[in-house]
């Protein structure tokens, strides 16, 4: 069933932004559990870090927005050493923000590969570096418990059979065969999903490209599981994504989940598994001179925002030429981790809110023993002390703060909705989490 599909259903079926139980499908139980992952684009793009020429606007696709020559940017390569990598401590950082998944980009559409591949020059094992990047990442997400993903380009801006050529470019595509290269690019999966252990997602990007249909993402889709059957693959291993807001846009296609990018979808889509992708600045790839820092109030209530209508939050880091993470990221991962230890419950194996819209912030919600645990995530602190929950007709039972798990709060019924008495102060003036618990499943009071 395709996306348009399931959305005129689920309108039809209960009011928007109501949740509904998604596909059984055991493969996605851990991704829908966790919902908060680390995204990492990390590449050769790190060395000029943004700036090429009397411009400094530039990030992973820098090849392609500065027009830099095949042979120019070949170059990096014998620049590249990051010497402070360290995949522990990447690891643990992600972890620390209440991250459960990373995803790190195996290849982006400039071709060079962060791993050892016995199909091209063009990877870590020729660079000063001469250490597989993926295969520590993955020694430090299996000692640690974090799952651990790739991100791989069907696109290519080096191999010789890729098609099409930048219209920028005068390299020849005479003798060119985009089949051979769906060879090398399987090859390459196939390196990926069988030398480093369990993987949990293959996420695709660069499908656009009028070269690319259907039939090939099918094909790569079926190859991949045929690989390794319980791996999760997103929906731009195939056509017809509707551009930044990340969903299939009809008919059938190979794909586990949507992917909005850079945006959040402003209700929930209920039946369909989908993850927003989003920067923490304006670069996916490191740049130096962006400074245009998303704030810890802004990336918290984004990551609640999205829980509460049933997505999933992949947070990028761009780390510099050296290896490291930005000293803004961290401080932000840091931020994040400090109020996920705290409400993480509220974001964990969550579904999305049965409420249309809540003036005063978002909700989750879990099914306990037959009863709904709801998570009221409380942006705006009512200057009145009272929260007030609007349409509802289950019985109350108790109410407390996340942060103070021990001290029961007062419900009273005020017509159709419940009202729940509140401290003077807020515990957490980002983002306060309120547990109400109700008998049974939710009542609409439509």
């Amino acid at each position: 069933m395709n996306l348009i599909l399931l959305l005129v259903i689920s309108l039809w079926f209960c009011p928007a932004g109501m949740a509904r139980d998604l596909p059984e499908d055991t493969r996605m139980e851990w991704w829908r559990e966790a919902r908060f992952g680390m995204f990492i684009h990390w590449g050769l793009y790190s060395i000029p870090a943004g700036a090429w020429e009397d411009k400094t606007t530039h990030g992973e696709w820098i090849r392609q927005t500065a027009q830099i020559p095949i042979e120019v940017y070949d170059q990096f390569i014998g620049e590249f050493n990051p010497l402070k990598f360290d995949a522990d401590e990447w690891v643990r950082m992600a972890k620390a923000a209440g991250m459960k998944y990373i995803v790190l980009t195996s290849k982006h559409h400039d071709g060079f590969c962060l791993f050892n591949s016995n199909y091209t020059d063009f990877d870590i094992m020729n660079t000063p570096f001469k250490r597989d990047i993926l295969k520590e990442l993955a020694d430090a997400c299996r000692d640690q418990g974090i799952k651990l993903c790739w991100y791989h380009s069907i696109m290519d801006w080096h191999h010789p059979d890729y098609l099409p050529r930048r219209s920028w470019e005068d390299r020849s595509a005479d003798g060119a065969e985009l089949d051979r290269y769906i060879t090398y690019m399987k090859n390459q999966l196939k390196e990926l999903v069988t030398n480093y252990g369990d993987i949990g997602v293959l996420w695709f990007d660069g499908e656009w490209e009028d070269t690319w249909h259907h039939e090939y993402g099918q094909d790569l889709y079926d190859y991949v599981r045929s690989l390794q059957p319980s791996i999760i693959i997103n929906n731009r291993v195939d056509v017809g994504r509707s551009g930044m807001q990340g969903l299939t846009k009809k008919g059938s296609y190979a794909g586990d989940f949507g992917t909005p990018e850079q945006e959040i979808p402003p209700t929930g889509i209920p039946g369909v598994d989908w993850e927003t992708c989003m920067t923490m600045n304006d670069h996916w790839g490191y740049n130096k001179n962006d400074n245009n820092w998303k704030s810890d109030v802004d990336l918290i209530r984004k990551l609640a925002d999205i829980a509460s209508k049933g997505g999933n939050f992949l947070l990028n880091v761009g780390p510099t030429a050296e290896g490291l993470f930005p000293q803004p990221s961290i401080a932000r991962l840091h931020a994040i981790g400090r109020w996920m230890q705290v409400n993480g419950v509220a974001i964990y194996g969550t579904s999305a809110s049965p409420f249309k819209d809540l003036s005063w912030g978002r909700c989750t919600q879990k099914s306990i023993k037959g009863n709904t645990r709801l998570y009221l995530h409380v942006f705006s602190w009512p200057a009145d002390g009272q929260l007030v929950v609007p349409g509802i007709y289950n019985n109350p039972g108790d109410a407390f703060l996340l942060a103070a798990p021990t001290k029961k709060l007062a419900v009273h019924r005020k017509e159709d909705a419940l009202v729940i008495n509140l401290p003077e102060t807020a515990p957490d003036l980002i983002n306060s989490v309120v547990v109400l618990d109700v008998a049974g499943k939710r009542e609409c009071a439509i």
